[in-house]
């Protein structure tokens, strides 16, 4: 039977030589401006003149288009010069192989969109953990304020981390930069990953949902997209124009009472 780091090996002989980066975005159908939150994210890449595609197979995603089975590339919709989008629900499952990997479907993605630089996976972690397997990537959570998507991140980390050994995430809240809520759920997240899973939040920002389209994307956010590509085994040192440090730091703490809300 073919290990997990033999499926790895298997997707790194994939993308040699490939400019695509891979970046998983764990879905929370608890966040209901995810959407939003995934478009401010691709401005963050289009700011570094980056293609986008990003791959929808969230729960709540639209099904994928029955051409999609034929003929991949014809199902990607091209939304704006910096960014496409394929409706992907379902879809990885049609690239389940006997060791329940669909890391193939990454192969078939990278074939159908060569124009793409960054591939944004939006799926749930049970999702994720078949299609990345044991990549060395950085996943991306997403939460807001109403505790059970912060219940619902937590619990994507805890599953990536076991099924994958993923111990090193990205926070993307839902909410206004400066309310000190966003600080206390981001502590919390991070408090519980350290101290139960020995996983690290290495980085978190916000994104307010009711922001003008158009307007100037937060320092913070530019600064989360940027390491979150200089994460992924195929950024062939993209120059990050900082330090590399997070812009809102965690102090690490093991508080054990905060599992309660988790």
């Amino acid at each position: 039977m073919q290990s997990p780091r033999d499926q790895a090996d298997g997707l790194r002989r994939i993308f040699k030589g490939s400019r695509l980066r891979v970046v998983p975005v764990v879905s929370n159908p608890h966040v209901p401006e995810a959407g939003v939150l995934v478009e401010a994210l691709c401005a963050a890449f289009a700011e570094q003149s980056l293609h986008t595609l990003v791959v929808d197979a969230a729960e709540y995603a639209p099904e994928a288009n029955e051409l999609a089975s034929v003929d991949l590339g014809a199902a990607i919709e091209r939304l704006s010069k910096e960014v496409s989008y394929l409706a992907a629900r379902g879809l990885p499952m049609r690239h389940l192989n006997t060791q329940g990997s669909a890391a193939g479907f990454l192969d078939a993605l990278a074939e159908a969109a060569p124009h793409a630089e960054v591939l944004v996976l939006h799926a749930s972690a049970a999702e994720l953990a078949r299609l990345i397997g044991q990549r060395e990537l950085r996943p991306l959570l997403l939460a807001g304020l109403e505790p059970h998507s912060v219940t619902h991140a937590y619990a994507g980390m805890k599953w990536l981390t076991q099924r994958c050994g993923l111990m090193a995430y990205s926070l993307l809240l839902a909410t206004h930069p400066q309310l000190q809520l966003a600080g206390r759920i981001a502590q919390r997240i991070s408090s519980c990953g350290d101290s139960f899973l020995g996983a690290l939040l290495r980085d978190w920002a916000c994104f307010d949902p009711r922001t003008p389209v158009g307007a100037p994307l937060p320092a913070e956010l530019r600064h989360l997209a940027r390491e979150l590509l200089n994460t992924t085994e195929h950024s062939g040192g993209l120059p990050t124009g900082d330090s590399g440090a997070p812009l809102r730091s965690l102090p690490p703490a093991r508080y054990a009472f905060l599992a309660g809300a988790l």
